[in-house]
């Protein structure tokens, strides 16, 4: 989504927001983003689902393209690919 890329100009935090067919989810993240990161670009978000759509994030992985995934990516993806469960909700049950 344009603009929603919000980066400390004092740090490596930055904030984002991921769009798809269910919503979106606002992404925090400190560390250095991957080259090919961009507005609009694919991504890969490994993190903790908090309370009121917010993710945590302790990786961001990049596509290409839509056409072309990295190895990387693919297998997170494929790792990853279940349903987030929220911080915010007790699981032990």
């Amino acid at each position: 989504m344009p603009g929603s890329v919000r980066r400390d100009p004092d740090s490596l935090k930055v904030n984002f927001s991921l769009y798809d067919a269910e919503g979106a989810v606002t992404v925090s993240y400190e560390g250095i983003l991957p080259d090919l990161f961009r507005e609009g670009q694919g991504v890969v978000v490994q993190g903790t689902l908090e309370k009121g759509n917010h993710v945590l994030a302790q990786e961001v992985l990049a596509k290409h393209d839509e056409n072309y995934t990295p190895p990387e990516v693919e297998k997170a993806m494929q790792e990853n690919h279940r349903r987030p469960q929220r911080a915010d909700k007790d699981t032990s049950s």
